[in-house]
């Protein structure tokens, strides 16, 4: 276990061990364990600039002034939207890419066709990093994304039904095993176009939030306050604030480095094992402790590693990305050039043109083609 008392005194060194001015973008970060993340990370950083999102206007503009008061050096910047919605997220990382050339962190956090549950975790985020691991991949140092949800806690892998259209709900274990292990996996594809970038799938811990609020149905009420009279009986809430500080470390800190092994993060005495059992290997499932998965996950991984599962799960996500919204992702696990999937995105442009508004389609097509010039710019030629 890694102490809180470790953790803050690495949290507390950011302000001299890291370069001021620092990019970070928070989604679902206006209520819970989102919002004592992005605190603390403002809190522990030197002139930061936060992209914060959230669907709730009055908790963006109640944050804006809290944040202000913890770091009056740094540049807050709301966006309100429901990230639930890909079209949504797509909107949101263009307008973060017309601002900014390089990310440092990424924290996904929960706030169309899809189960609901299962777009909120794993298609709205890996949407979201997808579109951003452009500027990631060029940032000088700190290159860094972290999913919040259920690291650790990998399970059974329902190959057949990656959407979970068909797992009941209410079978809480096969459900959340299955995202857990499809989310470790797609991050893994992340990290094969993209070694420079290390990847922490975490699980926060027991912490009192209002996760589900009172428009989410009944069943996910039922599962809320089950959830919060068991873990009261038990007594093992994390404090808020605690789980706050363990996320800004986890931005922060060195332990989970990139696969490449380069600068990133404060440098402490230890290095975390990644998802295959190797130090330092750039992916990594992370509990709420900041230790990494037991030899038994990592050894359910390495078999769904060698059944092909990476390819067939991020497979499946491009296929719901183009179904949803017509428009692929900007990464390829086999590690061609992005310049062949911006075409293919542009064909699929042109063949939803019927039914697309004009307007948007010119969007699109510009958004586009701007990503092929990048591709074409950063190395000229194809694999």
């Amino acid at each position: 276990m890694v102490s809180l008392s470790q953790v803050q005194q690495t949290n507390a060194s950011a302000a001299s061990k890291l370069p001021a001015g620092l990019v970070a973008v928070f989604a679902g970060a206006t209520a819970g364990i989102g919002e004592t993340g992005l605190k603390a990370f403002t809190k522990y950083t030197t002139q930061p600039k936060i992209y914060y999102i959230g669907r709730s206007q009055e908790a963006g503009d109640r944050l804006q002034i809290e944040l202000k008061e913890l770091n009056p050096e740094g540049e807050y910047v709301f966006i309100k939207k429901d990230m639930s919605l890909l079209k949504n997220v797509d909107e949101v990382c263009r307008d973060i890419k017309s601002r900014e050339t390089v990310l440092n962190v990424l924290f996904l956090n929960t706030e169309e066709g899809l189960p609901l549950v299962t777009g909120l975790t794993i298609y709205s985020r890996n949407r979201l990093a997808v579109n951003l691991l452009p500027l990631l991949k060029k940032a000088p140092s700190l290159r860094r994304v972290i999913s919040v949800m259920a690291g650790t806690h990998e399970g059974k892998l329902f190959s057949d039904d990656i959407a979970a259209r068909n797992i009941p709900f209410t079978s809480i274990h096969n459900s959340r095993g299955h995202m857990c292990s499809a989310l470790t996996l797609s991050l893994e594809a992340l990290a094969r176009q993209a070694p420079e970038v290390s990847f922490i799938h975490n699980f926060p811990g027991s912490v009192d939030t209002n996760l589900i609020r009172s428009g989410d149905g009944f069943m996910m009420q039922v599962m809320k306050y089950w959830f919060k009279v068991s873990m009261t009986v038990r007594r093992q809430w994390l404090p808020k604030e605690e789980c706050g500080d363990r996320h800004a470390w986890l931005c922060l800190t060195g332990r989970y480095p990139d696969k490449g092994g380069s600068e990133n993060g404060i440098k402490e005495g230890e290095v975390a094992v990644g998802t295959d059992g190797n130090k330092g290997s750039g992916v990594y499932s992370v509990d709420w402790d900041g230790e990494s998965a037991s030899g038994e996950v990592v050894k359910l991984l390495d078999g769904f590693k060698e059944e092909g599962l990476v390819e067939k799960v991020w497979k499946d996500q491009e296929k719901e990305f183009i179904r949803i919204t017509g428009f692929g992702a900007s990464v390829n696990i086999h590690n061609t050039t992005l310049l062949m999937e911006q075409l293919a995105a542009i064909h699929a442009i042109w063949t939803a043109v019927a039914n697309r508004d004009a307007a948007l389609l010119h969007k699109e097509l510009i958004y586009r083609i701007d990503e092929m010039l990048q591709c074409l710019g950063n190395d000229g030629s194809t694999d």
